[in-house]
């Protein structure tokens, strides 16, 4: 108990003494060892990188998880240490929504039928979000926690250690200083006329005395100089290591964006696959051309002109426009390229492949949502709406 007293009262005295440098220094009435430029900058480095990582690593956070709530509850799961429970995507509940109402409305019906392949759709959209999140977390967000949980606090401790040793080394330097202050004022010599000799011995003793508070303070100066260039060579090491921060963050960075390419071609690829399964649905005001049958139930006409754009006129009732007379004009032609499938409806229609390219071109007359369209010696009408015309 003694001992633990003692230590106690030590500490007290050294955090006294540690405030009582910091308060001086602040009022300009003591003086503070200065860090070389070097050191400066390193400091201001790292400061930069705790700053701007914690930013990004928040950040990156609300990408991924827009849910404040979800994020409050995935921050407690980790303060305790627990695995947070799976958690369905959006798209999944909403492609689970959309086949259990398919099931409701028919799935034989054209609504029904729809429902189908957009809600299997979006689940495997929600399948590749889910992946996405896991991967991101792993290569990207648990490397810039680490260094904020790990790494920063070492660092915030070895400097704040450091701090410490310069308070004790500035105050050992004033010690000093008021020591060799006192020391000449003693060894001066007395005057003979107004001292008597007696005060001669006193003199002496306060000579040798203040000697003794000297060497004291002299070698308090050295053994605070050594644990301050220790500390700042320790700290300097691992204010050096930013750079390899640095490094190991950049490929994290990397990792992060091939997840979220990887992630954006997955959706494109899903929705493109969609998009040529629902095929002209996407395109046609299918409502238009949705018939009711005496039962009430909703059937799709057989009669392929039913399915023109909206507004159109069929090429099968177009008197004016005969395929086989119509001839390029001189200028105008274009260059298309194709969106979707489409299968000709009869003889005066152009089959459409994906990707390919067509010339393409109108003549007096014709519907606007038509052109004229030719792959080599074929030729016909092809819908606009399958089309992106190119410069």
């Amino acid at each position: 108990m003694d001992f633990n007293v003692r230590k106690l009262a030590t500490d007290a005295g050294i955090f006294f003494s540690r405030a009582v440098q910091f308060t001086e220094e602040k009022l300009g009435q003591a003086e503070k060892t200065e860090l070389d430029t070097h050191f400066e900058n390193l400091l201001s480095r790292a400061d930069c990188t705790k700053n701007w990582t914690e930013k990004i690593y928040r950040q990156t956070e609300v990408l991924l998880q827009p849910n404040p709530g979800a994020r409050i509850e995935e921050f407690l799961y980790e303060k305790l240490d627990r695995k947070v429970p799976p958690r369905p995507t959006n798209g999944e509940i909403l492609g689970q929504f959309m086949l259990e109402a398919a099931k409701e409305f028919g799935p034989g019906t054209p609504y029904g039928s729809t429902l189908i392949k957009v809600g299997d759709c979006q689940r495997r959209l929600g399948g590749a979000e889910r992946e996405f999140l896991q991967t991101s977390s792993i290569s990207f967000l648990t490397p810039l926690h680490n260094f904020l949980e790990g790494d920063w606090r070492t660092i915030s401790r070895e400097r704040r250690l450091l701090e410490n040793r310069r308070l004790d080394l500035d105050a050992c330097k004033a010690r000093l200083k008021k020591a060799k202050a006192a020391e000449t004022k003693a060894a001066s010599v007395p005057d003979f006329q107004e001292t008597r000799p007696r005060n001669y011995v006193l003199s002496a003793s306060a000579s040798a005395l203040w000697n003794e508070e000297l060497d004291k303070a002299e070698h308090e100066l050295r053994v605070a100089q050594t644990e301050f260039d220790g500390q700042a060579e320790v700290t300097r090491l691992l204010l050096e290591g930013i750079s390899s921060t640095h490094v190991n963050h950049l490929l994290c960075l990397c990792e992060f964006v091939e997840a979220q390419a990887m992630y954006y071609s997955q959706c494109h690829k899903y929705m493109l696959e969609l998009q040529r399964e629902l095929g002209r649905w996407l395109c046609i005001r299918f409502h238009s051309c949705v018939q009711n049958d005496p039962t009430g139930e909703q059937v799709i006409p057989t009669d392929p002109s039913a399915f023109l754009p909206l507004n159109s006129a069929s090429p099968l009732e177009t008197d004016a426009l005969q395929i086989e007379e119509v001839q390029p004009p001189a200028s105008g032609t274009r260059k298309a390229k194709v969106l979707y499938d489409y299968d000709a409806a009869d003889s005066s229609e152009l089959s459409l492949l994906a990707d390919e390219l067509i010339t393409v071109y109108t003549v007096p007359g014709m519907d606007s949502d038509w052109l004229i369209g030719e792959r080599g010696n074929q030729k016909g009408n092809v819908p606009v709406t399958y089309l992106e015309l190119l410069s």
